[in-house]
């Protein structure tokens, strides 16, 4: 499947791309996960939003920027979701790919810091982010804390 990246600030988001965005988390964190949980964090506004569509334009992946200092000192990649209709095809990897390439672009490789759902510790740490922290609940969802130092080799 053929899948375009876009990457947008809040204020270049369309009110399209902002309903898609909310309606895919919606429906894999809340109803697929079945974690009711606060998605309007205030966080959106301070991030970068990673967009991936598929040739007939419908979002099937997406993923936010937290600029540092809303989240951690450092940047963060959280909000990572993948429709279930495209999964275990490498569309993961080729998002994260596409976030860690638009970063580098802004911030020279520094370390990026994640929260990551538990059961994807090893697709994080095949990116190369290393576990700092046992694991803790976040929303009732077992979740560690990762932090990818360098990723100059990782990244084209």
């Amino acid at each position: 499947m053929t899948t375009t990246i876009l990457i947008k600030s809040w204020d270049e988001l369309t009110r399209d791309d902002l309903y898609e965005l909310i309606r895919l988390r919606l429906a894999v964190f809340v109803v697929e996960q079945n974690c009711p949980y606060q998605d309007a964090d205030n966080k959106d506004k301070k991030s970068i939003h990673v967009l991936m569509r598929d040739a007939e334009g419908e979002l099937v992946g997406c993923a936010r920027l937290v600029k540092p200092g809303v989240s951690y000192t450092e940047w963060s990649i959280g909000r990572v979701v993948i429709a279930e209709t495209i999964r275990k095809q490498g569309k993961g990897q080729e998002l994260m790919q596409a976030c860690l390439k638009y970063l580098k672009t802004l911030t020279e490789s520094s370390p990026v810091r994640i929260s990551a759902q538990y059961y994807l510790l090893d697709f994080y740490t095949q990116i190369g982010f290393n576990a700092l922290s046992d694991i803790y609940l976040e929303d009732n969802i077992p979740h560690i804390e990762m932090l990818l130092n360098n990723y100059d080799k990782i990244v084209d």
